[in-house]
């Protein structure tokens, strides 16, 4: 029995990584389920491309700006369904 608990929290630390990273994943825009799947197939390399990407997108002020706009746009298009209906 100590075998199987010990599996158990083998699999529950190893499945933060992808866990992490689909949430990060998710949260800047992207796919969550492929990410989440990279996550369990190449636990580091995934994590750390994550961080170059988000990374690559608040340095470069164009990319933050689009961003940004792509934000205001969504909020407005959300007031304007809810005035429609």
């Amino acid at each position: 029995m100590p075998f199987i608990d010990m599996l158990f929290v083998v699999v529950v630390a190893i499945s933060f990584i992808p866990i992490l990273t689909g949430y990060c994943a998710d949260s800047r825009g992207r796919s969550f389920w492929l990410w989440f799947a990279l996550g369990w197939l190449l636990p580091l390399v995934s994590f750390f491309l994550l961080f170059a990407l988000i990374a690559r997108d608040e340095l470069n002020p164009g990319r933050r700006l689009l961003g940004e706009a792509r934000e205001i746009l969504r909020e407005a298009d959300k007031k304007a369904k809810k005035l429609r209906v």
